[in-house]
């Protein structure tokens, strides 16, 4: 099989179940009748993603590189990615535009997701910092030691 296919049986399972779930999310849509809605969204989020945010974060991983080592490069793009994951998922209730409906569909409010999204960040970057100086000592310790 891996000859014919090119990889393992567990690879084509894990690829078929994908296109299921895949071709399931495509069957609700078309089935809620929402299809305008969805290709609005999907292809504005597909144009603002490279027209606008992929410019920009490739902009600043270069101003980084020019500035940080891999090392701790790498414990900036962690906490960073975290961070814009949560703010993309929970941006209108971060930036408090969906309140209303938040209100009606759940009883609350959604002051206090901008100081907690904030909050989280933070607690990101410096998890990521306080891994970066256990690493850089324990690796400072071991060319000490090596002769």
């Amino acid at each position: 099989m891996r000859r014919a296919y090119g990889a393992g049986p567990v690879h084509l399972a894990v690829h078929l179940a994908a296109f299921a779930i895949a071709a399931y999310a495509i069957a609700q849509v078309l089935a809620g009748g929402i299809v305008e809605n969805f290709l609005i969204w999907f292809f504005g989020a597909a144009l603002l993603h490279d027209l606008v945010f992929l410019p920009l974060y490739a902009s600043l991983d270069r101003l980084a590189r020019l500035r940080l080592r891999p090392p701790a490069l790498n414990h900036l793009r962690v906490p960073a990615l975290l961070s814009g994951l949560l703010l993309l998922v929970y941006f209108p209730l971060i930036l408090v535009k969906a309140d209303r409906n938040y209100f009606h569909s759940v009883g609350h409010h959604v002051q206090g997701y901008a100081r907690n999204w904030l909050l989280l960040s933070a607690g990101f970057f410096l998890a990521s910092g306080l891994v970066y100086l256990v690493r850089a000592g324990w690796s400072r310790a071991r060319r000490r030691r090596v002769p």
